[in-house]
C-alpha cells in the first residue's frame, strides 16, 4: 500500500452507528493519530453543515457536504455545485403530486413545504430537523440550494424523477432519498480535493457503508466497505473491515500500519 496522504470518511453507518450521535473512543482515537502522522483527514456526508458532527476533540481538515456538492476547509470554499432550480421546483410539484414533502438545503438552513415520520426520521439521525417556510418557493428562489431530500421508496423513484432533467438520487436509506447534482456526487467532490491539495488517487483511502459512498470508491484506489455495508459498495471495495458498532475503522487502520 502506497503512503497514505488523505482518509475520506462517510459518516452516518461509519463513523457513527445510525442509532448514536457520537464515535467511540477508539474512532477518535484512529482519527487523532492520522493527523498526528500528517494524513489529512475529510469528513464525506451527505449532510448540511449545520448538522457537521461535534467529536470531541477532533478537526477534520475538509468538510465534503451534501454528497459533495459543498466542499470547504476552515479558511475557504474548495468546490460548490448547487442544484438548478427548475429541477428543484420539478422535484417540489411531484412531490405534492404524491403527497410528499420536500426538504431543501443551502449552506446555512434546512427548509421544508411540510414534514412526514420518514422525513422526520431521515433528518433524526443528523440530529434536528428542517424548519417548515410558509414561503417555501420565494426560499428555493432566492438561495443556492445543494441537495434535496424527498421520503421516498424505491418504488416511487421514477415518478419523483419525471421530467427532473439534471439532478439524480444519491441514496443511504431506503425510506427517503438525497436529490443532487448529475454531475456531482462524493467522487466528483474528491477529485476536485485530491486537485487542489496536488494529491494522487493511489494516495487516497476512503471509508464508506452505503450505495452515496459508491462514486467515492471509483474516486480513491483504496475504498474500505464497512462490515455493515450495501453488497454494492462491498462488490466495488479494495477491501473490507469490520462494521461501524465493532470498531472496524480502528482495527482496519491499526493492521495497515497507519496508526
Amino acid at each position: 500500500m502506497k503512503k497514505i496522504k488523505i482518509v475520506f470518511f462517510d459518516v452516518d453507518g461509519t463513523l457513527v452507528p445510525l442509532d448514536k450521535d457520537d464515535i467511540s473512543e477508539k474512532s477518535a482515537f484512529a482519527l487523532n493519530k492520522l493527523k498526528e502522522k500528517g494524513i489529512k483527514i475529510c469528513v464525506a456526508t451527505g449532510r448540511a453543515p449545520i448538522q457537521l458532527p461535534k467529536f470531541r476533540g477532533i478537526d477534520f481538515d475538509i468538510y465534503l457536504n451534501f454528497n459533495g456538492s459543498l466542499v470547504f476547509n476552515e479558511n475557504e470554499d474548495i468546490y460548490k455545485n448547487p442544484l438548478s432550480k427548475k429541477d428543484v421546483f420539478t422535484l417540489l410539484e411531484n412531490g405534492k403530486s404524491m403527497d410528499k414533502p420536500l426538504a431543501v438545503a443551502s449552506k446555512e438552513i434546512y427548509a421544508c413545504n411540510g414534514t412526514n415520520p420518514d422525513l422526520e426520521e431521515y433528518f433524526s439521525f443528523g440530529g434536528s430537523q428542517p424548519e417548515v417556510y410558509k414561503n417555501f418557493e420565494e426560499f428555493i428562489e432566492n438561495e443556492k440550494i445543494y441537495q434535496a431530500i424527498l421520503p421516498i421508496k424505491e418504488n416511487e423513484y421514477e415518478r419523483a424523477m419525471d421530467n427532473v432533467l439534471t439532478t439524480k438520487i444519491a441514496a443511504w436509506w431506503d425510506r427517503a432519498v438525497d436529490l443532487i447534482p448529475k454531475n456531482g456526487g462524493k467522487g466528483r467532490a474528491i477529485e476536485e480535493v485530491l486537485s487542489f491539495y496536488d494529491i494522487k488517487k493511489d494516495e487516497c483511502m476512503a471509508f464508506g457503508d452505503g450505495n452515496n459512498d459508491l462514486e467515492m470508491f471509483e474516486s480513491v484506489k483504496y475504498g474500505i466497505s464497512m462490515e455493515n455495508g450495501s453488497d454494492d459498495l462491498k462488490n466495488i471495495s479494495y477491501d473490507v473491515c469490520k462494521s461501524v458498532d465493532d470498531d472496524g475503522i480502528y482495527y482496519y487502520l491499526k493492521e495497515k500500519g497507519l496508526i
